[in-house]
């Protein structure tokens, strides 16, 4: 592990004097790791933000109380040093004097997004819940937000940028804290030193990524390259060994079916091509899934899910590809999957591919992916926007929770989308959210037609109701519909006209075996399953996408029984 250099983040509290003791008191516990800035009016904590600003001093947190003097309401306060301080999370702390009053216009603020929560100002000892609150916001701060202060991995760039950013999205999407060095840097120097091309007096294959997490230091690396090492893969399985159940894809619904299949007594193994998580593991911010009042981003998660699988026993493999699936020759035989690592057998399988945003198909863009044009939200890629013009192109959740993300960084967000407003495809909370953030402008009816730029993304054509329009951009973040991830899948997996997998009685019936239809989520191969966005008439939804993962290890159970 390497330690980088340490910067001190600082937590501001702004309440009213006769509250200051107790505030300063209970974040106390954070001082060994944060300054606690401390202001019993609005003057003083506009000087406190001010000389955190000279001092490039990163704020991870702003805590304002309902009641400040020197303006109207803490809100008020909170909304102007957030224009300031656009990374820190925001607590809007109430007495329990105020809070009757202060709580209709705090809900209306929290579904805004104008705060994070608010939370009562402790009146006992020992408040854990108070300090979960904040040690969440901390913890997601210091994930998004700042350069990590251990690294798992170091990334030595050189050759493919586009493939240092893949590099880097799959290690964020996984929680592992890297960083990037260029070749004459100290730590580039210092890694490349070692590799046994350059002691044998060869020129190194960039990027190369080095850590004890992924063995001997990886040359001409790939993010594939990178996850088998990570994660390992199924060739270390006995190549005869018959499994109870393989999942394909390690979305919420492949995780859910590994979780309950695992903690039910199958032999579940996962594998994924990618990252754990899927699509929905590349959200910034989940605010609508039941059980996180708080929210939870798609990272965290995916990472809970999977450590709580692998706590059941199930095997989790990422970097391996699914290439096709040869069904049972008979009833109770075992299905084949091909990858590209060898085969797997298994006596029911269970395919949780999901979709993959559809290609914006402009090839002066699709040259620049990875070079300011990024499919999905790239959360790796946010920080860098800082100072940017950004603009995202989606109408549905994930896009809003993009554009919501990276107007943390960019200077401003511009949300294209091509129908004439959001309520169609989009939760309401999160166009209110939207509409409360003053650095994202909505354009509807607008396409991105066309954008360049020398070795990185600089311009961007918009055509929208007022005509063409070419405008300056640093960000093109694309998150246009979802097509299918099921073109490897065998004829016999039959698929509606968009590609998606039919199951249960939406499955013709000239395909119904003795007059009855599959079960609820099988497909027209019996023992082979579907769950997810993969699926032909599922929610698109977290919550849906696992309940069907988990609702599909009761049919497992069922075929399998003898």
């Amino acid at each position: 592990m390497t330690t980088t250099a340490r910067v001190r983040p600082a937590i501001v509290l702004v309440v009213a004097a006769e509250q200051i003791p107790v505030v300063d008191s209970e974040f106390a516990r954070y001082a060994r790791d944060y300054d606690v800035l401390c202001a019993d009016d609005a003057d003083g904590a506009r000087e406190l933000v001010r000389q955190a600003l000279e001092d490039g001093q990163p704020v991870a947190l702003l805590g304002v109380g309902w009641a400040v003097p020197g303006v109207e309401v803490g809100l008020d306060l909170l909304d102007e040093l957030h224009t300031l301080l656009p990374a820190a999370r925001r607590i809007c702390l109430t007495s329990r004097g105020d809070y009757g009053l202060s709580l209709p216009r705090l809900r209306e603020a929290l579904g805004r997004g104008r705060i994070d929560t608010y939370l009562l100002i402790p009146t006992g000892p020992r408040d854990e819940e108070f300090h979960t609150a904040v040690t969440e916001y901390l913890s997601d701060w210091g994930w998004t937000a700042s350069t990590p202060e251990v690294e798992g991995v170091q990334v030595i760039e050189g050759g493919s940028r586009a493939e240092v950013s893949r590099i880097r999205d799959f290690l964020d999407r996984m929680g592992i804290p890297h960083g990037v060095y260029s070749p004459d840097s100290e730590v580039g120097r210092q890694v490349l030193a070692d590799l046994p091309s350059v002691q044998s007096g060869a020129s190194p294959a960039f990027p190369v990524v080095a850590s004890g997490l992924v063995g001997d230091p990886i040359e001409g690396a790939t993010a594939r390259m990178v996850a088998r090492a990570v994660y390992g893969s199924p060739q270390t399985m006995d190549a005869d060994d018959t499994i109870d159940l393989v999942v394909i894809g390690s979305g919420p619904a492949g995780l859910a079916a590994a979780v309950y299949g695992a903690s039910e007594g199958l032999d579940t193994v996962v594998i994924e091509s990618d990252a754990v998580g899927g699509q929905a593991g590349t959200s910034s911010m989940i605010r609508n899934y039941l059980g996180f009042p708080r929210g939870i981003s798609g990272m965290r998660l995916a990472q809970r899910a999977r450590f709580q699988a692998s706590r059941f026993g199930a095997r989790i493999y990422t970097g391996v590809a699914a290439e096709g699936i040869v069904p049972a020759a008979s009833p109770g035989g075992s299905h084949v999957i091909r990858t590209e690592s060898g085969e797997l057998h298994a006596r029911a399988v269970l395919v949780a591919t999901g979709v993959t945003y559809r290609r914006l198909g402009i090839d002066p863009l699709e040259e620049l992916v990875g070079l300011g044009v990024y499919y999905g939200a790239a959360t790796s890629a946010a920080r860098e926007m800082e100072g940017r013009s950004v603009f995202v192109v989606g109408g549905g959740n994930s896009a809003g929770q993009a554009a919501v993300y990276l107007a943390r960084y960019a200077v401003r967000v511009t949300l294209c989308v091509r129908r004439p407003d959001l309520a169609a495809t989009m939760s309401d909370y999160l166009i209110r959210e939207i509409d409360s953030t003053d650095r994202i402008t909505v354009r509807t009816s607008t396409r991105v037609v066309d954008g360049g730029g020398d070795s990185s993304l600089e311009w961007l054509e918009l055509a929208g109701p007022d005509g063409a329009e070419r405008v300056d951009a640093g960000g093109l973040f694309l998150l246009l519909g979802a097509d299918p991830c099921g073109d490897w899948l065998p004829d016999e997996v039959v698929r509606d006209e968009r590609g998606f997998v039919l199951t249960g009685r939406d499955v013709p019936m000239e395909l119904w075996r003795n007059g009855r239809p599959p079960a609820a989520l099988e497909t027209t191969v019996p023992g082979i399953f579907a769950a997810g966005d993969l699926r032909a008439g599922s929610m698109k939804r977290v919550a849906s996408a696992s309940g069907e993962g988990a609702a599909t290890v009761a049919l497992v159970h069922a075929h399998l029984a003898p």
